[in-house]
């Protein structure tokens, strides 16, 4: 008896083996040393797509993040150069101004007592011209001494130099005004983006600026490339740049500068890219990826959609023969939203499912 139980025990084990390796466990479906037969009315092929791989033109490239940035030559930060209260602001936030334009306008003593020590200098000058010009004269005829002409010049040079000092003063900011009043006009042309002004404030010549002016028709995006990667960068290299308020964007810069100093903490180096920006479109402070093109090839690229995932490893349905399909292991390389580039495990001439490949039964 204890044989017989034996016998029969054994007989449904192997009959269980046998039916698991050549029977499928989808309608029909069945699976056969490692291949995987479809009938060909099983509703399953019309829910698949296969597609023959080949090679393509390939663009390798490296993607970092940067920031957008103004130009520092196309960006100026107005504060008063002098003590005063506003009598008068001519701007407002998103209006485009030309350079020597009125910013505001302010009563400054401060600025009142500097144009009248520009006024006392400037008359000292010409006093003492004058006077250096005569000991000259005296010199050439005979009757000069040469000490005095000596001193004469020396207080030339230095009422000169005083009076330099003080028309530096007037002039910064481009500020120009009559009397007590100072006119402080845009060292640029650009758009204002900041006003604080208000009309009666009063302003230290130490406060913070108060109109700021940008020209953003051009724009520096800052990106960090490793270490690694730096060889492929350039100064003059084009690149692609895509933000996410616009996905279907085009936009392209060039490499302005690469840095000659490495972060040694994240083992990066700073490439300044500049981009016309004619729209306005890239803000400042708006986060976008930089794509540089490192050259071209062929390789094989697959619909992403073809690509399935098995623990740690990847995978394809190749189309062998008739509706018999195999599974088969993939190394990827880089990757889209819609493509995956495949460094080993396909040839040119394979036949794929494309997609529908959830759809077939599951083979460990």
């Amino acid at each position: 008896m204890k044989r017989i139980t034996l016998y029969l025990l054994l007989f449904l084990i192997i009959s269980c083996q046998k039916k698991k390796a050549e029977i499928s466990n989808n309608n029909n479906m069945t699976i056969r040393n490692g291949q995987v037969i479809i009938p060909a009315n099983h509703p399953v092929l019309q829910k698949i797509t296969t597609e023959t791989v080949m090679e393509k033109e390939y663009t390798n490239s490296i993607t970092s993040v940067g920031t957008v940035e103004t130009i520092p030559t196309h960006y100026a930060e107005i504060a008063s150069p002098f003590s005063g209260r506003v009598i008068r602001s001519f701007v407002y936030i998103g209006q485009p101004v030309k350079a020597g334009s009125p910013l505001f306008e302010m009563a400054s003593p401060d600025y009142f007592s500097i144009k009248k020590d520009y006024s006392d200098a400037s008359n000292d000058l010409q006093l003492a011209e004058k006077n250096y010009h005569r000991q000259k004269d005296l010199i050439k005829y005979g009757v000069g001494i040469q000490k005095e002409l000596e001193e004469a010049e020396t207080e030339y040079k230095n009422r000169k130099y005083a009076l330099s000092s003080i028309s530096s003063a007037l002039q910064v900011y481009n500020s120009k005004g009559s009397g007590g009043r100072l006119l402080i006009k845009a060292p640029i042309s650009g758009e204002i983006i900041s006003n604080t002004v208000v009309n009666g404030q009063y302003l230290k010549d130490d406060a913070s600026p108060v109109v700021i002016i940008a020209e953003l028709s051009k724009v520096w995006i800052t990106g960090d490339v490793k270490e690694k990667d730096i060889r492929f960068i350039n100064a003059g290299d084009s690149v692609s740049i895509q933000v996410n308020p616009y996905p279907d964007l085009k936009i392209t810069g060039k490499v302005y500068h690469v840095s000659g100093i490495m972060d040694e903490a994240t083992r990066s180096i700073k490439v300044l890219i500049e981009c016309n920006n004619p729209d306005k479109k890239l803000k400042p402070g708006m986060f976008a990826s930089v794509i540089y093109s490192t050259g071209s090839g062929k390789a094989i690229i697959i619909p992403a959609s073809a690509l399935l995932q098995q623990g740690s490893r990847q995978y394809l349905w190749i189309k062998t023969r008739g509706n018999q399909f195999s599974k088969r292991f993939v190394t990827t390389g880089k990757a889209t939203d819609t493509t995956v580039k495949i460094t080993s495990g396909l040839q040119p001439g394979d036949m794929i499912v494309s997609q529908g490949g959830i759809y077939m039964p599951d083979m460990k």
